[in-house]
């Protein structure tokens, strides 16, 4: 049985130089909150002063912890972050901390009742380059057409998650990113409890991803994934 407390689960790929000042952030917004948690750093493919960062905070604070897998592959680093997670909520967000940490207490409460917790920023406040909000509508109304899911955002970040869920459909995850999307999809079908909320994010750093590739790759799993829903009726 998971502790009562929450995990906050950070993906990181060559983050060097917002460690330190992020983590620090992040760790007072959490000791002000008066509520038991720890912060699992997770390293995928990393070549820059990250891990050695990582290990530094770790020394300073028993709440974080970090590991470090040489592949990049954010989906492999999130299995990992979830096995070894103690509490039974799991919260993801990313090292730039683009979204209102407000998220974290929002989602912690709602996952006393619900299951999952997507934090969107469709419906809530971005600033973003208007080429990653295009293609990120785009595959949002894709999604909602051929799964018949109605949400409004699959990023990784300003997710929550009860643990039990998400181990669940750990199988279905694969070592890039569309994990959430997979989640989403299954849990709902399943008949989870899924509560979508609005957030606020600020993001105008260039994607740590090639958006041709990311975008033939997310897609094409997409129609996969419908494709496999089609057999299972």
């Amino acid at each position: 049985m998971p502790l009562k407390g929450i995990t906050i689960f950070i993906p990181v790929y060559n983050e060097e130089a917002l460690l330190t000042p992020n983590t620090g952030r992040l760790f007072a917004y959490l000791e002000s909150l008066g509520i038991p948690f720890e912060i699992i750093i997770g390293s995928n493919g990393s070549t820059d002063r990250s891990v050695s960062i990582m290990r530094e905070l770790c020394e300073e604070h028993s709440e974080i912890r970090h590991f470090h897998i040489p592949e990049k592959g954010v989906g492999a680093a999130f299995r990992k972050g979830v096995d070894m997670a103690q509490f039974g909520h799991i919260i993801t967000v990313d090292m730039d901390l683009s979204v209102d940490l407000g998220f974290i207490i929002m989602a912690h409460r709602r996952l006393n009742r619900c299951d999952m917790v997507i934090g969107s920023k469709v419906t809530g406040n971005q600033k973003r380059s208007w080429i990653r909000k295009m293609a990120s509508n785009s595959f949002i109304n894709l999604a909602k057409l051929l799964l018949q899911i109605n949400f409004h955002d699959y990023s990784i970040s300003a997710k929550g998650y009860r643990k039990e869920l998400v181990e669940k459909y750990l199988p279905y995850v694969d070592n890039k990113t569309f994990y959430v999307v997979e989640i989403v999809y299954r849990a709902y079908h399943d008949g989870k409890r899924l509560k979508e909320i609005p957030v606020e994010c600020i993001d105008m750093r260039e994607s740590r991803f090639n958006l041709i590739h990311e975008g033939i790759y997310k897609f094409g799993n997409l129609f996969r994934l419908w494709v496999s829903s089609i057999r299972r009726c």
